[in-house]
């Protein structure tokens, strides 16, 4: 059969076996979700989220804003700013959210199924780009949604010298070369993921079929990713960049093909990187929310580290690397790295160097990178491993016998990540849950005036711009300016041995319209607002009570 694309390369049989595939894997990152729902206490309530729920209350945030707006200002901080942000894809999720008068919750969900299905589908069908075996396909498949780190041996570890957590925690938990977790609770990352995929395949497939459609195709895919993840467009225009420099140094011959592709690629998607640098470096609030993803202190781990993140898949593409340069120059496959194979390898070796830019969001670099070391890790697989393990190993010879022990081997990691959700989820208490109380306190608020200032404990004040669409005095880690040094202001203010000239200073240097105070207020102390002249009750039930700051 004459192979014209993609639809020649992969049989329905194949489809059967990825759609199989990705609704199994979006039921199973569907349960802590129901767990978390069915079994909620009568006086909770499940915020939707089973992990990083700080960034998710940020983008719960943004979708509140856009239901109303196409620009809205930073309501996680009480310094007033202008409404000059815009994400698209918050933008699209708060007006179907709005237009449609679903929950948040379900639209969150139909996301993540959405985002899930996309970056598996878009994965399998740029694995047809490198094997034609259909068992290799489904394999490396396999692999890049599986596939974790070798965080389960930290995780052992932990319970045989009764440690209170895992040693190197980001080791386990670090999420962005992880496909399997980001279908689970980061959906904007599998969607980011998917898109990337997306732009590099159609820009291998214009190359493939020597037709520059596909660049104006994957040019307009990453003007729609840079709206939504403007770092992304770091990826997709580095990697063809330099692969197409690497094509000119080996054969002496201009690319002319790839210099128009990401001239073409260049020219419809730069919009969106100048937007997020002007809007970082022109707005004084931007630009110290930008200044605080240091705050988060994650940052792309050392090569041992890394090892231990990226797992069995890492390790088995440096061996492939290295066994492909040795045949190569011991001419026993001289065009060991010629072609898609050099493409591959331009991606394992730059994307790996771009996850080390000296930047605090340099770890969002290894979004995608999972892909590269899966196919590499296949290839060696099958070339190197298979065959040395099949002279000693009868069953070797059926290679889907080792290639299901070690699918076995690299997804451990995901099943503790995800029971352990169920462990967490089961306290049922913040940042999972909170009292219903406190979220009808919260849609008192959203009656009031808009844009009042709201103190209160950090465990709730993530939720309030989410839900009330008011402005938080402590919300998040980055978005809130000076967070550490409100963190400190909260505490104090709800010291019950504070005093109260202070607490009033606090309330009129930072514009404070209300003090919301619930459960996680008084864990903070003992603190009795009525107490205080300048403060008086204008809402309560039978856990919250809102004070409204008025002249003593």
């Amino acid at each position: 059969m004459r192979r014209t694309g993609l639809k020649a390369y992969i049989q329905s049989h194949e489809w059967r076996f990825v759609i199989w595939v990705t609704v199994i894997i979006l039921v199973i990152t569907s349960l802590p979700y129901i767990y978390a729902v069915r079994t909620a206490p009568p006086d909770k309530q499940f915020v939707g989220f089973v992990l990083n729920t700080s960034d998710h209350a940020q983008y719960l945030a943004w979708y509140k804003g856009f239901q109303t707006a196409f620009l809205i200002s930073n309501h996680q901080t009480s310094e007033p700013n202008p409404s000059i942000f815009f994400n698209l894809l918050w933008w699209m999720l708060g007006r179907f959210g709005y237009y449609t008068g679903l929950n948040y919750i379900v639209v969150y969900q139909v996301f993540r199924c959405l985002a899930g299905a996309f970056f598996l589908i878009t994965t399998y069908a740029f694995t047809s780009l490198f094997f034609t075996s259909v068992l290799q396909r489904r394999f490396a498949f396999m692999m890049i949604a599986l596939g974790s780190g070798l965080g389960w041996i930290l995780v052992l570890l932990k319970y045989l010298m009764h440690q209170a957590d895992v040693m190197f925690p980001l080791d386990v938990y670090v999420v962005e070369g992880n496909s399997f977790l980001c279908i689970m609770g980061y959906p904007h990352f599998s969607e980011a993921a998917g898109l990337i995929l997306l732009i590099i395949g159609l820009l291998l497939f214009g190359e493939r079929r020597g037709q520059l459609r596909y660049a104006v195709i994957a040019g307009l895919t990453a003007f729609f990713l840079g709206w939504q993840h403007a770092y992304d467009l770091l990826i997709v225009w580095m990697i063809p960049t330099v692969y197409a420099g690497i094509l000119y140094l080996r054969t002496r011959r201009w690319p002319a093909h790839w210099f128009k592709a990401m001239l073409i690629v260049g020219l419809l998607s730069w919009p969106p990187a100048l937007y997020s640098v002007l809007l970082t470096r022109l707005n004084p609030i931007w630009k110290q929310v930008l200044a605080q993803f240091s705050n988060a202190g994650v940052y792309t781990p050392n090569l041992l580290h890394m090892v231990i993140l990226m797992g069995v898949p890492l390790l088995l593409a440096l061996v492939t690397l290295i066994l492909q340069v040795r045949d190569m120059l011991t001419r026993r496959n001289p065009a060991a790295l010629d072609g898609l194979n050099l493409f591959l390898w331009v991606w394992f070796i730059v994307g790996w160097a771009l996850t080390y830019l000296p930047t605090d969001f340099q770890i969002h670099m290894i979004s995608s990178w999972q892909v590269p070391i899966a196919l590499l890790a296949v290839l060696g697989f099958n070339q190197y491993i298979l065959p040395f393990l099949s002279r000693g190993w009868p069953l070797a010879k059926r290679a889907s016998v080792p290639a299901i022990l070690l699918l076995a081997l690299v997804a451990l990691t995901n099943a503790y990540l995800l029971l352990w959700r169920f462990v967490d989820l089961n306290r049922y208490d913040y940042p999972y849950y909170l009292y219903k109380e406190e979220v009808a306190a919260m849609h008192w608020l959203e009656e009031k005036q808009a844009d009042s200032v709201v103190l209160s404990s950090y465990d709730t004040g993530r939720y309030i711009p989410g839900i009330s669409g008011q402005t938080a005095f402590l919300s998040h880690w980055a978005q809130t300016v000076d967070f550490y040094t409100k963190s400190d202001l909260v505490e104090q203010f709800f010291n019950p041995g504070g005093n109260p000239v202070d607490r009033w200073k606090l309330l009129m240097n930072y514009g404070i319209d209300y003090v919301f105070v619930g459960p996680a207020e008084h864990a903070l102390g003992g603190y009795q607002p009525g107490e205080d002249e300048f403060l008086e009750l204008v809402f309560s039930n039978t856990q919250v009570s809102i004070y409204q700051v008025v002249l003593p």
